[in-house]
């Protein structure tokens, strides 16, 4: 790979900024300043509340690190693989009571 450019090579790499001049704002398109009309219910305080600030919502529990993640996957992997053996040994018992008969 070439990482010189050679001499007789004018430069190819232009950046768009430098290629296209962007003019500065017209003063003719802006505006004054806006005149809002008043609260048609006439109250002046603010009365319109986020419902985020209204109903806060509670902060989640600290987390004690990485192993407290690790013990809940784990106690839920101890669960299920204790339902697998138990629904295992229901069908073994229930297979051997089907061929008693």
């Amino acid at each position: 790979m070439q990482t010189e450019t050679p001499p007789d090579e004018p430069a190819h790499d232009i950046l768009a900024a430098e290629a296209f001049a962007v003019p500065a704002r017209d003063p003719a398109l802006t505006h004054g300043p806006v005149d809002l009309p008043d609260d048609p219910t006439g109250i002046e305080e603010p009365h319109d509340v986020l419902a985020a600030e209204e109903f806060a919502m509670p902060a989640a529990r600290p987390a004690a690190g990485a192993g407290a993640a690790l013990a809940r996957r784990a106690k839920s992997s101890r669960g299920l693989a204790l339902g697998v053996v138990t629904g295992v040994l229901v069908a073994w018992v229930v297979a051997r009571l089907l061929r008693r008969r």
